[in-house]
């Protein structure tokens, strides 16, 4: 790395981390402020704030490191501008794009962490939020009451009365099985329908068994205390995606949800978001670069334009 390279690292570097502590400090204060009185209210501890704050920084550095990485840039380089540093460094033969190039990649190192931030941390904090208010209140979990879900892929409707958001237990369950017709195959009507994740498969308890014929009448019926199933390919994610939204999803969960729901507009924008920072610092980096400078001994230069014609 040159000295060159080390000066302009050196004054954006100090600038910029000057502007994420301020802006972090200052949301920390009214986030502070604003709920206080719910922490001493419900006898939270210090350990479980700073949890909570932990799984909020994520969130907060989304919106922080673009506002900061431009002011950071305009202050730098209005700074260097002033001293007549980079007009020193255009005579001492540097170029302008190796002049930028170390804020280029300092832009770089900002999209990545951004994006990863982006990918599945920040989405999660509104979720986390959520969870921290119901363990400081002692609340159960949210219920979930008379959930449908569709499965077009493997022609399979579900019928869940209720359950818990996150568990794995479900209450109440029909399942209809379709052909290509949709004309309903068989039916299973259980008491409780429980989701292994380590081996992938649904326990059914107290199973009701209906095979129909091409008319939908039951052809034969079985009963069975109890009904392990293996080539079901849905999960307790995809049954209750109906109640959640696009902001608080991962992009691995996004990608999970577009099979049978339509976000893919919501996934393409986290990364246009988060690519589209670089481009805009880019811009304005080159304009304070490239401007000319209005100097004292400057000659003015007068413009003539020709008069119009009367009407």
């Amino acid at each position: 790395m040159r000295l060159l390279d080390r000066y302009v690292i050196r004054n954006f570097v100090q600038v910029y981390f000057y502007c994420i502590a301020g802006f972090t400090s200052i949301w920390l204060i009214f986030d502070v402020s604003d709920n206080i009185s719910s922490f001493i209210d419900n006898h939270i501890g210090l350990p479980l704030v700073v949890r909570y704050y932990a799984t909020q920084i994520p969130q907060v550095f989304i919106i922080l490191l673009p506002v900061a990485l431009l002011l950071s840039l305009l202050f730098a380089l209005g700074r260097m501008s002033r001293a007549n540093e980079i007009v020193s460094m255009l005579t001492a033969g540097v170029s302008l794009p190796r002049i930028l190039l170390p804020l280029i990649g300092i832009g770089l190192l900002t999209v990545a962490a951004s994006m990863a931030l982006n990918y599945s941390l920040a989405p999660h904090a509104e979720l986390a939020r959520k969870a921290f208010l119901s363990e400081a209140q002692s609340r159960p979990a949210r219920i979930i009451q008379g959930q449908v879900f569709r499965n077009r892929t493997d022609l399979r409707t579900w019928f869940i009365q209720n359950f818990r958001l996150g568990d794995n237990m479900f209450n109440n369950v029909q399942v209809l099985q379709q052909d290509a017709k949709d004309n309903i195959v068989m039916s299973y009507v259980a008491a409780r329908g429980y989701y292994r994740p380590e081996t992938k498969t649904w326990d059914l308890e107290n199973v009701r068994l209906a095979y129909y014929d091409a008319a939908g009448n039951i052809t034969r019926e079985e009963f069975r205390p109890a009904l392990m199933i293996e080539h079901w390919s849905e999960t307790p994610f995809r049954l209750s995606s109906a109640n959640v939204q696009a902001e608080s999803l991962s992009v691995p969960e996004l990608h999970e949800y577009l099979h049978f729901n339509a976000f893919r507009r919501r996934c393409w924008r986290r990364f246009a978001l988060i690519s589209s920072i670089g481009w805009r610092c880019r811009g304005r980096a080159w304009s304070l670069c490239v401007l000319p400078r209005r100097s004292e001994s400057a000659t003015p230069v007068a413009v003539f334009y020709p008069a119009l014609p009367r009407q």
